[in-house]
């Protein structure tokens, strides 16, 4: 088992979500990392990748990462009905 030398910050999990759902269409990990504001270690960008995929967030194919979530518009229109008053 590989120990994990640093985890990313929330700040940083939110950075590559943003990057990964403005690409719009596969994109490798080089090109997610060069997209990034702030440069990341290949170790702790390799950590959020597993978590997204894990999630649900993403897929990790060959060619590259895919931002495949979409919340649902009904789920969007319940949250706002039932939590906002």
């Amino acid at each position: 088992m590989e120990q994990i030398l640093h985890y990313p910050t929330l700040k940083t999990v939110l950075m590559v979500e943003k990057v990964l759902k403005e690409a719009g269409q596969i994109i490798s990990k080089t090109e997610l990392n060069d997209a990034l504001e702030n440069k990341v270690m290949w170790q702790t960008l390799e950590v959020i990748l597993n978590y997204l995929e894990e999630s649900g967030k993403i897929i990790i194919g060959k060619k590259g990462i895919l931002w495949i979530y979409n919340e649902n518009l009904m789920m969007k229109k319940l949250k706002k009905e039932v939590f906002d008053f």
